[in-house]
């Protein structure tokens, strides 16, 4: 199963671990499933990082270079423009490039959506609901 997460998934699981957003990603490093992510939705994570979180550079580019040796880092072409919000229209543009079967998000501007094309945009809890 292909699945995109949502910058947010990532935030959640690297700046406040031990909840569900870190199950995903333990699941991802297991190879439960294989996870997609673009070059944008990388620099968003890491301007969020730096700009919300106080992260440091050095902590942010190991961070970046973590996450890429676990998911496959596409390449995409800014092509969708749907959402109000930028960096959503990113999301989207990733998991279709990547031709995912799910978007893994918390932002209620994908989740009103609910599907894009081809791809179920779920919640965290109901994407961790389907390893159990």
């Amino acid at each position: 199963m292909k699945v995109v997460f949502d910058t947010n998934i990532f935030i959640s699981a690297f700046v406040f671990p031990g909840g569900n957003a870190e199950q995903a990603w333990i699941r991802a490093i297991h190879n439960d499933f294989e996870l997609y992510t673009s070059i944008a939705i990388l620099a968003e994570l890491a301007k969020k990082l730096q700009e919300k979180f106080d992260w440091e550079k050095p902590k942010i580019a190991q961070l970046i270079t973590h996450i890429s040796r676990i998911a496959r880092v596409l390449k995409t072409t800014p092509s969708i423009n749907i959402l109000a919000d930028t960096p959503d229209n990113r999301i989207l543009e990733c998991a279709t490039e990547g031709k995912a079967e799910l978007l893994v998000t918390g932002d209620k501007h994908l989740m009103k959506i609910g599907h894009y094309e081809d791809i179920k945009i779920i919640k965290l809890s109901d994407f961790l609901m389907m390893f159990e």
